[in-house]
């Protein structure tokens, strides 16, 4: 996401010929696009996108599970 908004930011400020990215090419202008994409490609080819997603899921399970035993008026385990 950060590449992202870096490319959009560097497109705009050559586009719009402000301060030194006016003088950059235009490759070096469109490299954070590119970098974003292979960024992607590695993520989704090692799974690291996915893994991010379950542990996402499972901290919300964990803390849902916590908030009813609270209600409940169960004590948390101790481990």
């Amino acid at each position: 996401m950060y590449l992202l908004l870096l490319g959009i930011a560097l497109m705009l400020l050559k586009y719009f010929e402000i301060g030194f990215v006016a003088d950059l090419s235009w490759l070096w202008v469109l490299s954070p696009f590119a970098l974003a994409v292979a960024w992607w490609a590695w993520a989704d080819a090692t799974g690291y996108t996915k893994r991010k997603v379950m542990e996402k899921m499972d901290q919300k399970k964990k803390d849902r599970i916590e908030k009813q035993r609270e209600s409940l008026g169960i004590k948390p385990r101790r481990r």
